[in-house]
């Protein structure tokens, strides 16, 4: 069982910011910025390349609904999601990043090796 199985049964404790029959949102343990939340859904999928369309419009509200619920919504956030080894996934439950609280900068590629990938 993964990770994050382990926190939708409770197996390991999370600091939940929200829950609901189909997803939970928790404080991320190693945050890169004031607000890291992670929203990952209950039923186990890999990455986003296996989310079926209906479930990720549920969870699309279920996003809104968290970043109103820790007051970003209106001074802004960052979504993301990473795919697959070079995407950066190291939990392999699809999980979604929910970052704000302050003016977020975009430096990370910084130490990609972008010879022959574009």
């Amino acid at each position: 069982m993964c990770l994050f199985c382990k926190i939708v049964n409770k197996e390991i404790p999370s600091n939940i910011i929200l829950e609901n029959d189909e997803f939970i949102a928790f404080h991320d343990i190693n945050p890169k910025a004031p607000v890291h939340i992670l929203a990952i859904p209950k039923l186990h999928i890999d990455s986003f390349n296996e989310i079926k369309p209906e479930l990720m419009a549920k969870m699309s509200s279920f996003i809104q609904e968290i970043a109103n619920e820790v007051k970003i919504d209106k001074t802004g956030y960052r979504v993301i999601t990473n795919v697959g080894d070079n995407g950066g996934q190291e939990v392999q439950h699809l999980h979604f990043h929910i970052l704000g609280g302050a003016k977020l900068k975009w430096g990370h590629f910084s130490d990609a090796d972008p010879q022959g990938h574009f």
